[in-house]
């Protein structure tokens, strides 16, 4: 993996790890979870069985949360993440 993109890996999971505390009343949606799907989001690899399983496995609820979250959203909206979804046949929600 490149340097830069162990930079933004871990920008990803500081800012999954700070959006995550602060969502006490839904103890299942943990961005941190979808981490196995950060080199296909950030990094335009492609999507591993293992991000295609925890993102087809993450309920909706907490993808709008995600959608809507100022740390977050970029990630999930983003190009790289609506391809994600699509090569992972996910169903990105529509909240």
């Amino acid at each position: 993996m490149a340097a830069a993109a162990k930079v933004a890996l871990v920008c990803f999971l500081l800012v999954a790890l700070a959006a995550a505390p602060g969502a006490v009343e839904a103890a299942t949606c943990s961005p941190t979870q979808l981490t196995p799907c950060a080199p296909a989001i950030i990094g335009n690899a492609a999507p591993t069985a293992a991000c295609c399983g925890k993102l087809k496995a993450h309920p909706a609820s907490c993808l709008c949360k995600y959608k809507k979250d100022p740390n977050l959203q970029r990630y999930v909206n983003s190009p790289n993440g609506k391809k994600v979804f699509a090569a992972c046949k996910a169903r990105l929600p529509k909240c």
